[in-house]
């Protein structure tokens, strides 16, 4: 099965990224971009013999290890075979 997983910083996180990729937007002449929000999609692989089964097992990857639940949001958007 593949997965797919956005994470992403919590609301009240500071982004300094994302205001360096929304400085450096108006400076290239984009002046609609009025704020950024930076974050990180993985793709993942795992063997799994349901999609519900798939869900737990990144529900517990993704607590684990590719988001840090103190400052990050993750959502898992896909799960397909």
């Amino acid at each position: 099965m593949k997965a797919l997983v956005y994470v992403t910083l919590k609301p009240d996180v500071l982004d300094p990224q994302g205001k360096a990729i929304a400085r450096a937007s108006a400076s290239l002449g984009y002046d609609a971009v009025q704020s950024v929000r930076q974050g990180k999609l993985f793709e993942v692989s795992l063997d799994a013999s349901d999609t519900e089964r798939a869900r737990t097992q990144l529900d517990d990857l993704c607590a684990k290890l590719l988001a840090n639940p103190v400052i990050e949001d993750y959502e898992i958007i896909r799960v397909e075979d």
